[in-house]
């Protein structure tokens, strides 16, 4: 077996970089497969052998070449470094929301990377600001001694006096589970692995949570727990399982506490079944029975299911139906509550008791529809930007007027909102602090479209500060991600200010295979359709550069995940568009993952991509699979960044990428790869670590594109 070679010469990466030492070059060990007549050779297909000393100092050399590589920018790091976190109020309370007998928030501590979980009981006038604080859960000590910690799934029971939640510990994104007796703060419940999700029974008596399968990750049974069982978990209850390896399941308590909500999903399809919240060892029921293509989600109100579904329209309506089992399945019962728009995508409807509100994306833009349900008057809340972003919040109060909602946008820093839905008048209640002299007016947020060339129009969403000169001399970083229906999110970022106060322009392509314009500009980028989003995302930059937002040489792209599938497709195709690529945690080796069906992003994402064990599906996804498609050509400067311990898309597949790229391309720029040996598909957990890591990517970025101090 040959071993790790280095490269017998140096060379100058550009003007900003000094002579490199010996770039790292992997041992090719060729793997011919052959599929419907065509031989593929994968010479770097021995870097998926996590366990192997030789992967392992690859990634190690790889990264000690990527350090020597930026030394020039450390100082520029450190100064970002200290920037970003100049702007953030490092000891800070988050808003607080209402859940039973409590207000909960979180909190942050200067110098502690993590949350700390906290709760005040509601005394008899209403406050709760003189109670005494109780920590419900503190992240940093379950971080101690580790390179990584998330908590994810954090519920409180319905009687307050237990905690459920579930820690990572290593980035790999396979949960355990824990249930804590607030009472005393001991652990009731603990050590299930492999958790996905969870749901108190009313009583609190009892838990159910559901697990995926260890190899391929797919969420694929429920369980049911009692909580005075101790830790005996074998007396668990294996409820359900879900065998087709289409589909994945999740459970949940509905707002009202009166029932249980196991979904059971593939991308096109969708089966809910419910248990009443009180009866937790009755039979569970079907609301509809699962149908091709058909999507449908459900929530409870008044002894009705209200069931948003997509069976007149791609961008689903909301019927009313009684819950009763005949009731239910003739449609002779459905009330039409909300009807199917063309234009007009319906993401989500959250019922409270007197009232329903639907979230909307008009024209790409969130808004949200409030329905009083006993008069059924509607209305819709005014927002005042152009460009922006919604979330609902922690509603979890059942009979309530209050709606709690997020916004942001590029200029205006994330905020939460207390709505009163009678009263129709709502009130800012916490807005995240931007130190350091931030003015929301210095900077230009504007929504601009291009058209694609068959006629669709892509929208872009751009901020730059004021002052700059747009005559195609300013830096510009477009971003975009365009795959599952997932609309790019418009978010405020402190740590961007570091870009736009340089002069860096920002801007996001919102493309298709997104779900920015509802359920059609999806289909348009999927499957056999795919490549329109990577010309989509070719135009958009097109648009920028004659726009004279910025030029080629000057125009930086980025992404991540199904984004880094983006950047490596569209640096194949115009490589000569752009200055500088950074993608995350990288989807490009498309085929032979998809090939893989012992892989995480496998079997589940045929309706994502197609099932290449079909010929025409094959032939696709090879003619744009980044990996696949690398030629001995030039390329631009590339920054590529991993993580040993992604679930998601393995270390091994950017790995390969840059092996087999650094192999081929005939240009001097740099390309480096940087591996986090401690981290998942995210990224570094502590809130210091990821500003170091965002730190890094911005100096590359400005250094690249010729930004002196």
């Amino acid at each position: 077996m040959s071993m790790l070679l280095l490269t017998s010469h140096c060379y100058a990466a550009d003007a900003a970089t000094p002579t490199m030492p010996d770039a790292p070059v992997a041992a090719k060990r060729p793997k011919v497969d052959t599929n419907f007549g065509d031989r593929r050779v994968d010479d770097y297909f021995w870097l998926r052998e996590k366990s192997n000393p030789e992967v392992i100092s690859y990634l190690e050399a790889e990264n000690a070449y990527a350090e020597k590589a930026l030394e020039p920018t450390k100082s520029l790091q450190d100064k970002l470094y200290k920037e970003m976190l100049g702007r953030i109020q490092e000891t800070d309370v988050s808003a607080p929301y209402r859940n039973g007998k409590y207000y909960y928030y979180s909190r942050t501590e200067a110098g502690k990377q993590y949350n700390i979980l906290c709760r005040k009981l509601i005394q008899a006038d209403g406050t709760y600001e003189a109670s005494p604080e109780e920590i419900t859960l503190d992240v940093n000590q379950l971080a101690e001694g580790k390179k990584f910690m998330s908590v994810d799934a954090a519920i409180i029971s319905p009687d307050g006096n237990y905690l459920a939640y579930a820690t990572d510990g290593t980035g790999f994104r396979q949960y355990v589970l824990q249930v804590k007796d607030l009472r005393t703060g001991k652990l009731v419940l603990e050590n299930r692995e492999r958790i996905t999700s969870i749901a108190w029974t009313r009583d609190s008596k009892n838990l159910f949570y559901t697990t995926e399968d260890a190899v391929t990750k797919r969420s694929n049974q429920l369980h049911l727990a009692a909580i005075n069982q101790g830790q005996n978990q074998a007396k668990d209850k294996l409820v359900y399982e879900e065998k087709d390896e289409l589909f994945h399941i999740d459970v949940a308590l509905d707002r009202s506490k009166e029932y249980i909500f196991l979904s059971i999903a593939s991308s096109t399809t969708t089966e809910t079944r419910f248990v009443h919240a009180d009866k937790p060892a009755s039979p569970w029921q079907i609301v509809l029975p699962r149908k091709k293509d058909q999507e449908y989600s459900v929530d409870y109100q008044g002894g009705s299911f209200y069931i948003r579904i997509n069976d007149t329209g791609r961008n689903f309506r909301v019927i009313r139906t009684p819950t009763e089992k005949i009731a239910r399945t003739d449609k002779r019962n459905w009330h039409e509550v909300v009807a199917h728009r063309s234009d007009v995508m319906l993401e989500h409807i959250d019922l409270f008791k007197n009232y329903l509100v639907v979230h909307e994306r008009d024209k790409g833009l969130q808004q949200l529809a409030i329905t009083e349900l006993s008069s059924k008057k509607q209305h819709r809340i005014a927002f005042p930007e152009a460009v922006y972003s919604l979330a609902g919040g922690k509603n979890l109060e059942w009979d309530t007027k209050t709606l709690t909602y997020s916004y942001q946008s590029f200029t205006t820093p994330f905020s939460v909102y207390e709505y009163d839905m009678g009263k129709q008048a709502g009130k800012l209640i916490k807005r995240r602090a931007v130190l350091g002299g931030f003015n929301p007016d210095d900077y230009t947020s504007e929504r601009r479209f291009t058209k694609a060339s068959d006629g669709k129009m892509i929208p872009v969403s751009i901020v730059y500060k004021k002052g700059v000169k747009l005559d195609g001399s300013a830096p510009l970083s477009l971003n975009a991600y365009g795959s599952y229906g997932f609309p790019y999110p418009i978010s405020f970022s402190s740590n961007r200010l570091s870009l736009l106060d340089r002069g860096v322009v920002f801007a996001v392509a919102h493309i298709r295979g997104g779900g920015d314009l509802g359920k059609a500009w999806y289909d348009d980028g999927k499957m056999l359709k795919k490549k329109n989003t990577f010309t989509d995302f070719i135009t958009a930059a097109e648009f920028l550069i004659n726009e004279k937002f910025t030029s080629s040489d000057r125009l930086a792209i980025e992404g991540g995940s199904a984004g880094g599938l983006l950047m490596g497709a569209v640096t194949n195709m115009r490589p000569d568009l752009f200055k500088l690529v950074i993608s995350h945690v990288p989807f490009v080796d498309v085929v032979n993952t998809m090939l893989d069906a012992s892989l995480p992003l496998t079997v589940g994402e045929y309706e994502e991509w197609g099932n290449p064990n079909e010929k025409p599906y094959y032939d696709y996804i090879k003619s744009y699979s980044p990996y696949d498609n690398l030629a001995a050509k030039a390329y631009p400067t590339i920054l590529v960044k991993t993580s040993l311990n992604d679930s998601q898309v393995m270390y091994w597949e950017p790995a390969k990428y840059v092996a087999k790229l650094r192999s081929l391309k005939t240009d001097k720029n740099p390309l480096l790869l940087v591996t986090n040996m401690g981290a998942g598909h995210g990224g570094a957990s502590g809130r210091y670590d990821a500003l170091k890591e965002n730190a890094l990517d911005y100096a590359f970025l400005l250094t690249t594109l010729g930004i002196k101090e």
